[in-house]
């Protein structure tokens, strides 16, 4: 029975890890989406929009559950874990995980920011406090200063 106990010790704490990767690697992932949709939006000469109808001049990126709506589409993001903005030249499109997160990862940010040049990157901001490791980063992502 000890030896048991001994594989669950090892285990679980291995699953927990495996479990809050995978989820950051879904919502970077889900994110890609509204990657593809910025930059469709841009070659068309639109404003890419997130919690917006679409006009002639905006494109609703369609990632949350309404076109005027702030609720993020996804499971894993806080209600309104999803934003998008701009500053510099630099669009960011940024989901903030939670309702069903990990909990070791919930507040975790994942970041897409678009350079002026169309290029892009991913940074990710881990929780501290919490059960947060470096490991949960997904590859083609890098952590957040």
């Amino acid at each position: 029975m000890t030896f048991i106990g001994i594989l669950a010790a090892i285990a679980l704490p291995a699953y927990q890890d495996y479990i809050s990767k995978s989820q950051v690697t879904r919502v970077v992932g889900e994110l890609a989406a509204g990657k593809t949709a910025i930059d469709a939006a841009l070659f068309d000469g639109k404003k890419p929009v997130l919690n917006e109808e679409s006009t002639a001049t905006k494109e609703n990126i369609g990632l949350t559950t309404a076109p005027n709506s702030t609720k993020a589409r996804s499971n894993l993001l806080a209600e309104d874990g999803i934003t998008l903005t701009e500053a510099n030249n630099v669009l960011t499109l940024k989901g903030t995980l939670g309702r069903n997160a990990n909990k070791d990862i919930a507040g975790t940010e994942v970041n897409q920011s678009r350079d002026v040049n169309g290029n892009w990157s991913c940074t990710v901001k881990g929780v501290t406090g919490k059960g947060w490791k470096d490991k949960f980063i997904p590859a083609g992502c890098t952590k957040a200063t």
